[in-house]
């Protein structure tokens, strides 16, 4: 006798991924939210304009992910994810800004937010960084990203300048981890550390968005590493991308 899926039945219907979006400006919200909405597993559950409502939702309707505007009114994205992460742990945050500073990715991470969008991204990036966040993993705009490694090969250039026993980044000798990555991932790889985006990956060498992913995934499962970022790190670290 054959056994019934209860998903393909629909008996059961896959859990979705709830979500709260609190910003003060409601057309850049209701943008937000229409392109969520038209994600099969995914759910809107409740808005805010401010972070001193941060709480009262998370209490009242439960989201696995909080995107937070970093400038409101009266309480501050940072500040409110400060809170949140203290009251509701397993709520995942992701602040969404204008700013493309690292001093304000910083804070925001250290403040114990998943993931840093711009407000000029992509309605893919926007899907993709939910996704990932909810799954437990972390998410930094690739613009972003190439900004805070455009740093870290900054400090740590300037620091083995004055310690003439270790070796600058910039000195690392340059060779592709064949031996872990195929060819077409060491080329993903590299664009990841160029800052491009899965859209602009996927233009750059022809083929589709979820090959790209494909690709992205195998890497991260490769190199044993949990999001985009650290993988980038790791990659320089090792001499397996090119710097700029």
């Amino acid at each position: 006798m054959k056994s019934l899926n209860l998903y393909e039945t629909g008996a059961l219907a896959p859990e979705k991924t709830r979500i709260a979006i609190i910003d003060d400006h409601r057309l850049f919200r209701e943008g937000v939210k229409r392109i969520l909405d038209m994600e099969e597993g995914f759910s809107v559950v409740a808005e805010g304009d401010d972070g001193s409502e941060a709480e009262m939702i998370v209490s009242e309707h439960h989201p696995d992910v909080v995107l937070m505007d970093i400038n409101m009114p009266h309480v501050n994205g940072v500040e409110a994810t400060r809170r949140l992460v203290e009251k509701a742990p397993d709520t995942k945050v992701i602040i969404l800004s204008i700013h493309d500073d690292e001093t304000y990715v910083s804070h925001a991470v250290q403040t114990g937010a998943s993931g840093y969008l711009l407000k000029e991204m992509d309605a893919d990036s926007l899907i993709e960084a939910v996704k990932v966040v909810a799954e437990g993993g972390a998410y930094l705009h690739p613009k972003i990203t190439y900004n805070l490694l455009n740093e870290f090969r900054r400090l740590s250039t300037s620091k083995n300048v004055n310690n003439p026993d270790t070796i600058g980044l910039q000195e690392v000798e340059y060779r592709k981890p064949l031996h872990i990555l195929t060819r077409r991932e060491c080329e993903v790889l590299q664009l990841l550390a160029d800052g491009k985006s899965n859209r602009g990956i996927g233009e750059d060498l022809f083929i589709s968005e979820k090959t790209v992913k494909n690709h992205v995934s195998n890497i991260l499962q490769k190199m044993n590493v949990n999001d985009r970022t650290q993988a980038v790190v790791e990659a320089i670290k090792n001499g397996w991308v090119r710097v700029k």
